[in-house]
């Protein structure tokens, strides 16, 4: 049975136990501003214990019915207001509310750090929030890039349209290590195995909150979750009516030398009716589009030639953003030769966009019990730094979400669906290019195959004196001469040759296939009213579990899944008990979760907590946490054959019937051999050769994949030193383990070992044969390593109104006797700092915001660069923008500007440098909040 259906047949099941339940009752009431009394518009009223609620109109007024019987309590709340509980006597009653503005940060309530809500200063683990008001006043051109201010974030900008997070280290341009989820909903495509960015993600108008828990958070949210997890909330329609919109202008590469100033857009759209606190539905839609930045750092990175030597006049000439130049030979009495390469700007197109369309129906069953369906469409382009750098070309992901929700409880069910389009690799399509157009010394030209060859033959040929009119043992007249023909970018020729191979997916061109799909199915429960019932008041009782299929598709591209798709699945269930003691004043937290994928072993991660308040205004907080991570699709199902190596992912089955990892040498162990033999082979023949050296060769003990894993202990305080003045600060940890690698392995066609367990002499002579395959396996390295850091953020808001927010951040990274070469980068800088300052109404209706950003230099190690490091220079980034108020017309005229002082800067080795982007938007918001 499919999972929607099981889902609709539990929705049935409830529709039938509560559809008695009826509305008899109706509380109305206004919320006004206690300083100003002026009334609060879109003020959330909620009855406690139901999903019901009503929001405040213009005119702070609200209505809303009931089947409570007895006294009712109601729950106000308003964003940068204090929330504020009302019990209601029996029968029709008005209620005045009056709410006092939150002059801290810490007054808010959150859910992500225990799956309940909760007040964030009594919060088990670190956790950062931002609300819709701080979404809305962001400095940052989007709320997504906003989130860069939180203490402890990094973030990593690959592209316009996607930025990457991560936090407490091992930082990557496609992290995943890090969870992200909208509405409960993982944002991932399956196929790349981590959410790009805000790609695929929420509009700003519909972005209600983001929050933020960094570290190990796999007890309660599962593998995805090892270095942290992000939850961000679209708006309700119930509670956010009415008619949005949003145009945004502005201005990119100002002073870039590689072009010109380029027009910046982003649209938004977003509608939501309520009908009778029944029905309501809401419709979104945004679409953004500019010119990317430029990844133009043409550094010479050939690792066999001395620093002394690189750059343009070097034969092997490898630049950082060009490709084609990765193919070289060593030529005899010539040396190491590189072909010549074409410039990513002429490889990738630039002009990016994200469109994004959302639609959500929701009924409220009864007071207590709500059905949600929800459509998730988006498409868009961006430049993806990975092992190459990837257009990530027209890629689309479709999601479909139901759900039944209730006071208790959650059931939900959905999909992922992802079509790769368009996209390719860059780092192939120059090396193809360069394949269509080499001609043999006489003039013909040759097929794909030949190509590299054939253009060393002509480089040869010319260096060597053999080509008439050629200038002898000339470097670049050699090049000249084998280049003649070249393609030129721009030229009708070449952009047909671009075109034709982009559209041949797998190894003969540069397209990328990946019709991944995703099933998704999950439920939680929340057994606390029932124990409260029964009379264990203080103590909280959360049930949940889920279920995933994945469904790969490359059509053999990249899996070996020409015959039908690969699927596989995995499990997993948690609880939560926590216990409030000392009246109320220590609370116990200790959960557990296990989990279950059907190619590896079970894994049970545990997490305890204890937060002990001596009063309303201190909270000590301390915690175990543990965690682990899947291997991703690719991870265990890629087998890509690329000539002299096969790259093969670690699931067992994937490997079925190759004799791989039972029969394969330790690639390190052939140099020694070969070099043996060819010492010995001139003094007692090449038989005995073999037999005095074939001990020299390792059977390799490779280990399938596995998961990762990480314990972290946290330790953190936070405290309302006055009614203005908040501190936070915390130190946590974390020792990892069985990080996922790559290691190489040569299988001979002979058995590696003889009958009496010694090296077989036959497979000894494969190698000097060539009777053999290379293969780069997935696997886990058993070193194990340590991270520890801290933050401190500090939050002042001054009796003016003004707002004064610094927070700092300190990582540090202990390799202790691992190999290097076994564990992934850290990819974190040691030191970073993040100063906002901000005023609601520094003049009436008029507020700015300023955000400082700096962090120090470090080295970035990635595949891009074959894990050599590259280094990032430390920086600084000034965000900036300033508010309009415009009541009478319901509307916000926002000027600002992200990196306001237009630094290029390189937040990723490989990656574009990036600019200011300076912007005017008009906000139009039919239910404008104060």
């Amino acid at each position: 049975m499919r999972y929607t259906e099981l889902l609709i047949l539990l929705a049935i099941h409830f529709l039938v136990s509560w559809s008695a339940l009826a509305q008899s009752r109706r509380v109305t009431g206004t919320v006004k501003d206690s300083e100003t009394g002026q009334p609060l518009a879109g003020a959330s009223v909620l009855v406690k214990g139901q999903l019901n609620g009503a929001v405040a109109d213009a005119n702070g007024q609200f209505s809303l019915p009931t089947s409570q019987r007895g006294a009712t309590t109601l729950l106000i709340s308003m964003v940068g207001h204090e929330a504020q509980t009302v019990v209601v006597a029996d029968g029709n009653q008005t209620v005045d509310v009056k709410l006092r503005i939150a002059t801290n940060s810490l007054q808010d309530v959150v859910v992500a750090a225990s799956r309940v809500e909760e007040s964030i200063l009594r919060a088990p683990v670190t956790v950062e929030k931002m609300d819709s008001r701080a979404i809305r006043e962001t400095p940052s051109a989007t709320f997504y890039e906003g989130l860069n201010n939180l203490k402890g974030v990094d973030m990593v900008t690959s592209g316009l349209t996607y930025k990457q997070i991560n936090t407490r280290g091992f930082a990557s341009t496609g992290n995943s290590r890090f969870l992200q989820l909208i509405d409960g909903i993982d944002n991932q495509p399956a196929g790349f195995g981590f959410s790009m960015g805000n790609l695929f993600g929420l509009s700003d108008l519909d972005a209600e909150s983001a929050e933020l828990v960094p570290g190990a958070a796999s007890a309660l949210y599962g593998p995805a979750a090892f270095n942290g997890a992000l939850l961000m909330t679209s708006k309700d329609p119930f509670r956010y009516q009415g008619l949005s919109a949003q145009v945004k202008m502005g201005v990119n590469h100002i002073n870039d030398s590689n072009t010109g100033a380029a027009l910046y857009q982003d649209y938004g759209f977003r509608y939501a009716k309520a009908f009778n606190n029944k029905l309501a539905f809401k419709l979104v839609a945004s679409y953004m589009k500019g010119l990317d930045w430029f990844a133009t750092d043409y550094t010479d990175v050939d690792a066999t030639t001395s620093a002394d030597k690189r750059g343009p006049n070097n034969p092997a000439y490898n630049g950082l953003n060009i490709y084609g130049d990765e193919i070289n030979r060593t030529i005899t009495d010539i040396g190491k030769v590189s072909r010549t390469g074409y410039q990513e700007r002429y490889l990738t197109d630039y002009n990016v966009y994200s469109l994004k369309l959302n639609g959500a129906l929701h009924y409220r069953i009864t007071p207590g019990l709500e059905a949600i369906y929800s459509y998730n469409f988006a498409k868009g382009t961006t430049n993806y730094t990975g092992s190459n750098r990837f257009s990530v070309n027209g890629f689309s992901l479709i999601q479909h979400r139901i759900e039944l929700r209730g006071n208790n409880f959650f059931v939900r069910g959905y999909t992922n669906q992802e079509d790769s389009h368009d996209s390719y690799n860059t780092r192939s399509l120059g090396q193809q290019i360069d394949r269509t157009w080499v001609r043999d010394l006489n003039g013909n030209v040759v097929a794909p195959n030949l190509a590299d060859q054939t253009w060393f033959d002509r480089y040869t040929a010319a260096y060597q004196g053999k080509i008439q009119g050629v200038t002898a043992s000339d470097q670049s007249s050699a090049r000249a001469f084998a280049d003649q023909g070249r393609l030129l970018p721009g030229s009708a020729e070449y952009e047909q040759q671009k075109a034709r191979l982009i559209g041949i997916q797998g190894l003969a061109g540069a397209g990328i296939l990946s019709q991944t799909n995703m099933y998704h199915a999950d439920a939680q429960y929340n057994f606390t009213s029932a124990l409260a019932a029964a009379g264990l008041t203080g103590t909280e009782l959360l049930v949940g579990g889920n279920f995933r299929e994945y469904s790969l598709f490359t059509n053999g591209t990249l899996f070996d899944d020409k015959g039908g798709r690969i699927k596989y699945n995995e499990f997993g269930t948690f609880a939560q008990l926590s216990k409030s003691l000392l009246e109320n004043k220590l609370k116990l937290t200790v959960s557990g979760r296990y989990d279950k994928n059907q190619n590896f072993a079970g894994y049970f991660t545990p997490r305890g907590s204890a937060v002990f308040s001596p009063n309303d205004r201190h909270h000590f907080r301390a915690s175990f946490q543990s965690g682990f991570r899947n291997p991703t699709p690719s991870d265990q199902f890629i087998k890509l054959n690329v000539g002299p190596i096969t790259i093969l992912g670690g699931a067992p089955s994937n490997s079925a019937g190759m004799n791989v990892y039972e029969n394969s040498f330790n690639s390190t162990s052939i140099g020694g051999f070969v070099n043996g033999f060819l010492g010995d082979v001139g003094k007692v023949g090449p038989q005995q050769a073999v037999l005095n050296n074939k001990d020299k060769l390792v059977k390799s003990n490779v280990p399938y994949i596995a998961p990762e894993r990480v314990q972290s202990f946290e330790v953190g305080y936070r405290t309302l030193l006055t009614s203005r003045l908040s501190l936070d600060a915390n130190y946590y940890y974390g020792a990892y383990r069985n990080f996922i690698l790559n290691t190489v392995v040569i299988r001979p066609n002979s058995p590696a070992l003889a009958s009496d367990g010694s090296i077989n002499p036959a497979a000894a002579q494969d190698i000097l044969n060539s009777n053999y395959q290379a293969f780069q396996l997935y696997t886990n390295a058993p070193d194990r390593v340590t991270a520890q850091g801290a933050t401190l953020g500090l939050t002042y808001a001054t009796a003016g109104g003004y707002t004064l927010t610094g927070n700092g951040t300190w990582s540090d990274f202990n390799l202790k006797n691992a190999d290097p070469n076994n564990i992934p980068a850290f990819n974190t800088p040691r030191f970073k700092t993040n100063v906002t300052l901000g005023h609601r109404n520094i003049a009436p209706n008029l507020g700015f915001n300023i955000a400082w950003h700096w962090q120090d230099a470090f080295d970035w190690v990635g595949s891009f660069n074959d894990l050599r490091p590259g280094r990032i220079q430390a920086y600084s980034l000034l965000d900036a923008q300033v508010t309009l108020k415009l009541p009478t017309y319901k509307t916000l005229l926002k000027i600002g500007a992200s990196n306001l002082t237009n630094q290029y800067i390189v937040q990723a080795y490989g990656s574009p440098a990036v600019g200011g982007l300076y912007y005017v938007s008009l906000t139009f918001d039919q239910g404008l909040r104060r």
